[in-house]
């Protein structure tokens, strides 16, 4: 019986491939921006700043999009949104290939930001009704990793096939988002709760979870504390994250620096800054961990986060000082800038250090990720879930808009004092002193997070009892 509710193995496992590499996706379109911020900015005769505002109100718009989709979705059918929301992202890319000046451009990105909102919140909402609580923070691991690879990847491409044509990256990434679109058609739908043991039996037994979000459980959602600290860590969080995506700049500018020209250090700031964020990948290990102390008790997942943003910061401020001395082949073709960059890891002291400091940085950080997708999902009931996931994420926007804004302007308030690249590195290690309010407020969730926790599987077992 219950396969019959519940898919086949094979289908659900489709069906989480899709979503996550949709979560990938939607973090390439953002990545593929500010590695081109040069060159962008040359071709529509622009200052570079204003680019910058473009990823800063993309990241709103986004944010604020998501609250909309994600109520819709809490409250209908979520795949048809999906399919909607990543054609709309996919325009909006398509369209910023074949701008032909700067609002044309800013408009096409603001469109494909709309889209972009659905694909998140909708998706997340989903992937949390695939999977048990034991396992929440390993699965959720992957779906924050593949957000961090998207954005990896985002990075990568942008500099490989972007440093001669800037437009080549967007038309490639609209025909991707074309192709997912498609692939949505074979995914299942999966049903509302199915993840809850609670609620196990009675949907096995032909029970329908039909419970849906209203405006009068706003109130209600804001009143568990263990939300209101998740949602506000963002802000600060997300402005620390949210400088970091001009780290491809920093190293840019390092190369031109040493002499390089610039479609050569574009192509070497894209490659560093894609390395150093490698240790992304334990997001994994921040996912086992959280699962593991969340097993002992239930304020497990908040304090691996706190733990993990607090002791991230010193190896950030080192990262961004150490000295780093490129020798690449100016001119030559971005396969042998490529070869050599990657030769520096082993040849060059100065590279393995740096890269060694960012994967401890980014390891730790990356328990963030996976303990806040998984809290979301502990202390909420199913409906309320991709409404409070977008919530978190509008929060997350303001932050991490802040982040990319303000410290475009404080790069150049230091630029007085600290010649470049060492104004960007200044700016950069002081904008990582937000970590630590946020792992103040996961310390603060982790305290409520116990009685939230409990208050919602009391509520799963009583609805279960009127569904059977």
């Amino acid at each position: 019986m219950a396969r019959a509710w519940g898919g086949t193995a094979a289908h659900r496992g489709y069906s989480v491939v899709v979503f996550v590499v949709l979560a990938s996706l939607d973090n390439v379109a953002i990545g593929l921006v500010p590695p081109l911020y040069g060159p962008i900015a040359d071709a529509f005769g622009v200052p570079q700043r204003l680019l910058g505002l473009v990823t800063a109100v993309s990241f709103v718009v986004s944010a604020a999009a998501a609250v909309g989709w994600a109520y819709v979705g809490d409250r209908a059918n979520r795949k048809p949104l999906l399919m909607v929301g990543t054609l709309i992202w996919a325009a909006g890319t398509g369209g910023s290939a074949v701008a032909g000046n700067y609002p044309l451009f800013l408009a096409a990105q603001l469109v494909a930001a709309v889209g972009l909102g659905a694909v998140g919140s909708v998706g997340f909402s989903v992937v949390t009704d695939l999977i048990s609580p034991r396992r929440r923070g390993l699965v959720m691991s992957f779906w924050g990793l593949s957000q961090g690879v998207g954005t990896l990847a985002g990075t990568l491409v942008a500099g490989l096939l972007g440093n001669t044509d800037w437009r080549r990256p967007f038309l490639l990434l609209a025909v991707v988002g074309l192709a997912a679109t498609a692939a949505y058609l074979f995914t299942y739908d999966i049903r509302r709760g199915q993840s809850e043991p609670e609620l196990a039996d009675a949907l096995a037994a032909g029970g329908d979870y039909d419970y849906r979000i209203s405006r009068a459980d706003l109130p209600r959602i804001l009143a568990r504390r263990t939300n209101r600290w998740l949602i506000l860590q963002g802000l600060t969080a997300q402005a620390a994250f949210g400088s970091l995506v001009w780290l491809p700049v920093l190293f840019t500018e390092r190369a031109e620096d040493q002499g390089y020209s610039t479609a050569t250090a574009v192509v070497v700031g894209s490659i560093f800054a894609t390395l150093f964020q490698l240790g992304g990948v334990f997001s994994i290990v921040g996912g086992l961990v959280g699962d593991a102390v969340q097993r002992r008790t239930p304020r497990g997942r908040g304090l691996v986060a706190a733990v993990g943003v607090l002791a991230a910061v010193p190896f950030y401020v080192v990262l961004f000082f150490v000295p780093m001395r490129i020798d690449v082949p100016d001119g030559g073709s971005t396969g042998a800038v490529v070869a050599a960059v990657l030769a520096s890891v082993v040849t060059e002291p100065t590279v393995g250090l740096s890269l060694l400091t960012a994967l401890f940085a980014l390891a730790l950080t990356s328990a963030n990720s996976p303990n806040w997708f998984a809290l979301i999902a502990d202390v909420n009931p199913p409906e309320h879930r991709g409404t409070v996931y977008s919530l978190g994420n509008l929060v997350n926007g303001v932050g991490r808009a802040a982040g990319n804004g303000l410290v475009g302007v404080a790069f150049q308030a230091l630029r007085g004092a600290f010649p470049p690249p060492l104004n960007y590195a200044v700016g950069l290690a002081a904008f990582q002193l937000f970590f630590v309010p946020t792992g103040v407020m996961y310390w603060l969730a982790a305290r409520h997070s116990p009685t939230d926790i409990g208050a919602v599987r009391d509520l799963l077992h009583t609805r279960a009892e009127r569904l059977e």
